[in-house]
């Protein structure tokens, strides 16, 4: 195994046992956080230790990171004096992106 698909591994592990976790302390922070729907979060709560380790196996990398929204970067990256009024702005845009993918 090379030591790329050694890290993507660890991410994943890291990923998954962090999700679990996020889900059985608050689960609506959690879908909200993770940006994932409920029917992911069902399947990722339901997972074993042993389905954690085959799953965070996968040459792919499983999180999905919310890099690919111009919108949602300028406002986080905003120069403004207020600096907390672009986040919220951003928080919005990303929650309401999960929603959307939830009823899709």
């Amino acid at each position: 195994m090379s030591r790329l698909s050694e890290e993507i591994r660890d991410a994943n592990l890291t990923y998954l046992m962090l999700a679990q976790q996020m889900l059985r302390v608050d689960r609506s922070e959690a879908l909200y956080r993770l940006g994932i729907t409920s029917e992911v979060a069902d399947i990722l709560s339901s997972l074993t230790t042993a389905q954690l380790l085959k799953i965070a196996g996968s040459s792919m990398l499983l999180a999905r990171f919310r890099f690919d929204d111009s919108l949602v970067w300028n406002l986080l990256s905003s120069p403004k004096r207020d600096d907390v009024s672009p986040r919220i702005h951003a928080a919005i845009l990303m929650a309401g992106r999960t929603a959307a993918m939830a009823a899709s």
